[in-house]
């Protein structure tokens, strides 16, 4: 039941990358007696979320109960299997995609935790590790890819429609907020946090990609070690990558360029002969453990509730939707044990 006393609530979130947008719809959508506004200094095609190539895949986080990631993982993957699978799929950029992650070596893990819920997952035969001499184990299954460069924009129009209002303006403290008396502050800032709560946990790491024209590439291909990674999508083929911790560099290096089109081709020789369409960096907002929780802080004279929900690392897009819904879940709790405001 809305009651009427909560009309009048208004929240804000921090970030405009997948986890801010996702987080602010699942607001927008379930609490319509909320008044939401996003506040970011980037938006699409500006984020980290645009390098991603968007593959929905995992690697566990150590101290968060693996249910809980499990849970995460199975409600992004199910909210973007019924984009992929509606009239919407094309313009929200969803898409099924079938492929293999090969191993060097025999995996800890030969089933990984979110083995489940993509589709038809089964550890690959001989047969089809031939082509891949280094490699001695691989595991094949169909996941989705959710492009953000299309989603981004699908997501706002989302937000929009359920009532949203979106800013562009750099947020430097949480302090700056005070003055708008919002009920509730949600933090999806990603390796923004780091100055803007002032979390020193969060570290980037640095991911370089070439996007390359190969239409006749079907399958991605991903070695385990994340380091090599073959994913089709929609326009292109995005080729990777590199994981270079605590390194900043935005630009392009292009002794990495040449290093990736190297490894890539000696796993899919054809990507030698694929014209290169354009090269990008991003920072992976990495933690070792993705921070979704809520705390209060002393904004002004107030105690204002503050829900956090950043660090994903390379798995923003894999776990977006599960933890935006986790911070909606925070986010009610804050607004039900909201003193009632002061009307003077």
């Amino acid at each position: 039941m809305n009651h009427p006393m909560m009309k009048s609530m208004t929240v804000v979130v921090v970030g405009g990358g997948v986890v801010g947008f996702s987080t602010a719809v699942c607001i927008a959508e379930a609490l319509p007696y909320c008044s939401v506004t996003l506040i970011a200094d980037r938006f699409t095609p500006d984020t980290t979320s645009d390098v991603a190539a968007g593959i929905l895949i995992c690697s566990p986080f150590p101290d968060i109960p693996l249910e809980q990631q499990q849970r995460w993982f199975k409600e992004t993957i199910d909210h973007l299997l019924a984009i992929a699978q509606s009239e919407q799929a094309s313009e929200a950029g969803v898409l099924l995609s079938s492929g293999w992650q090969i191993h060097k070596e025999l995996p800890v893990d030969k089933v990984p935790f979110w083995s489940a819920f993509v589709l038809g997952f089964r550890i690959m035969t001989d047969r089809e590790l031939k082509r891949f001499p280094d490699h001695k184990f691989g595991q094949a299954f169909t996941t989705v890819k959710c492009e953000c460069s299309n989603y981004l924009p699908w997501m706002e129009k989302r937000f929009r429609k359920a009532g949203g209002q979106v800013v562009k303006q750099k947020v430097n403290d949480l302090q700056e907020l005070s003055s708008q008396g919002y009920d509730v502050i949600v933090n999806c800032s990603g390796l923004g946090a780091k100055s803007l709560v002032g979390d020193s946990q969060v570290y980037p790491v640095r991911g370089q990609v070439l996007k390359v024209q190969a239409p006749w590439l079907q399958h991605f291909i991903r070695d385990g070690e994340g380091q090599s990674y073959i994913y089709p999508g929609m326009h292109s083929v995005t080729v990777g990558g590199t994981r270079q911790v605590d390194d900043w560099r935005l630009e392009v290096d292009p002794e990495d360029s040449q290093d990736i089109l190297e490894r890539c081709s000696s796993l899919e020789p054809s990507l030698s002969r694929a014209r290169v369409l354009g090269e990008s960096v991003g920072l992976r907002p990495s933690r070792k453990n993705v921070r979704v929780e809520r705390e209060m802080v002393l904004l002004g004279s107030r105690q204002v509730p503050v829900v956090h929900n950043y660090g994903h690392g390379g798995w923003g897009v894999s776990l977006s939707w599960g933890t935006a819904l986790e911070a909606l879940g925070l986010v009610r709790k804050c607004l039900h044990e909201r003193p009632p405001r002061a009307r003077l």
